[in-house]
């Protein structure tokens, strides 16, 4: 039987945003098709809606009730960026389920899982709906796993080419879930700058990599490496959550970063090394950003064949060009590492 499981439904598409949002029910149109070549790698995981109580752990009450009363109405705009349809409640609900089903069946018997969703989650604050997103399903992931399985340390890697603001707000603070994020800065939304590293118990739990555009494949592997390995070893982290933006991709229409499908693979596969060490492999990812349809296509479908141990890297090759390219992300490895002082041992055995 696969150990990677699937999080995917056609009543994700019913979030309607507009003909020219690009946030639409295309990218997960293209995806889905995508995926039809890798029947045999994965099972599929049925999703549910996340219960109220699921949802306020994270979101204020109000703000809840506020996206309710939007059901069944015309479409509606929450910001500039972010609108809801006759259905986006419900499908909220779904996504940030579908990610607790996810959850749950990786502390069961799956390795590991996808969730492909929408609309994706980590601009969401407490009582914001931002960037896409309405809730944050990273978050109420994280704080589900913490409760339900009495786990006391859960990481959130971020590798969406805008900075999660909603899923740093909810664990500034919060020594039980690490966030590390990537990404490009200055950019929307404005936050994740390297001195914000968490605050009271929380702080040092939260780590911050900004990135000028233009960085690539070797760039990302090296931050993953040299930062969050070292960190993720130290912290042994019971679950690994990841917010999976594919807008880093080189043919991305919002982002100025040079990623390819096989680069996401890699990132996956350090991902799932330090999984497997530190927390038996279980990494749930569940889908942020990521906006060229095809590229997003072809790299989800790397990132599930290496989640199933299909995809092939070769190491060697990997490691040779990450040496090579250590000298460009160098001082980005160096100034992270000192706004974090003394918070993290940096061994990277």
């Amino acid at each position: 039987m696969a150990k990677t499981g699937i999080v995917k439904d056609e009543r994700y598409l019913e979030h309607e945003t507009g003909s020219y949002h690009v946030e639409n029910p295309e990218r997960l149109v293209h995806i889905y098709k995508a995926l039809d070549d890798l029947q045999g790698l994965f099972v599929q995981i049925p999703p549910r809606e996340a219960r109220r109580q699921e949802v306020t752990a994270v979101h204020d009450p109000g703000y809840v009730d506020r996206i309710a009363a939007t059901a069944g109405g015309p479409l509606h705009r929450l910001d500039p960026d972010t609108v809801t349809s006759p259905k986006t409640y419900e499908v909220s609900l779904l996504a940030a389920g579908g990610l607790l089903a996810a959850i749950d069946a990786v502390m069961g018997e799956l390795k590991n899982a996808f969730c492909l969703v929408r609309p994706p989650g980590h601009h969401a604050e407490r009582d914001r709906a931002m960037g896409f997103c309405i809730f944050n399903n990273a978050a109420i992931g994280a704080k589900y796993a913490l409760s339900k399985y009495n786990l006391e340390r859960v990481l959130i890697v971020d590798w969406d080419l805008h900075h999660g603001n909603g899923t740093q707000k909810t664990f500034y603070s919060d020594p039980q879930v690490l966030y590390f994020s990537t990404h490009q800065y200055p950019y929307y939304p404005g936050t994740g700058h390297h001195t914000e590293i968490g605050e009271g118990e929380g702080q040092g739990y939260t780590v911050n990599v900004p990135l000028a555009p233009g960085h690539g494949d070797a760039d990302y592997a090296n931050i993953f490496n040299h930062i969050l390995r070292p960190i993720a070893l130290a912290f042994k982290p019971q679950l690994i959550l990841v917010s999976a933006g594919f807008d880093t991709y080189y043919g991305d229409p919002l982002g100025g970063m040079d990623v390819t499908e096989e680069g996401f693979a890699r990132l996956t596969d350090i991902i799932m090394d330090i999984a497997q060490t530190v927390c038996e492999g279980r990494v749930v990812i569940t889908l942020e950003g990521g906006y060229n349809l095809e590229g997003l296509a072809l790299s989800v479908k790397e990132v599930v064949r290496k989640m199933a141990g299909e995809g092939v890297l070769d190491k060697g090759e990997w490691e040779e060009k990450e040496e090579r390219g250590y000298p460009r992300i160098q001082g980005i490895v160096e100034m992270v590492k000192k706004s974090l002082g003394d918070f993290w041992r940096w061994e990277e055995g």
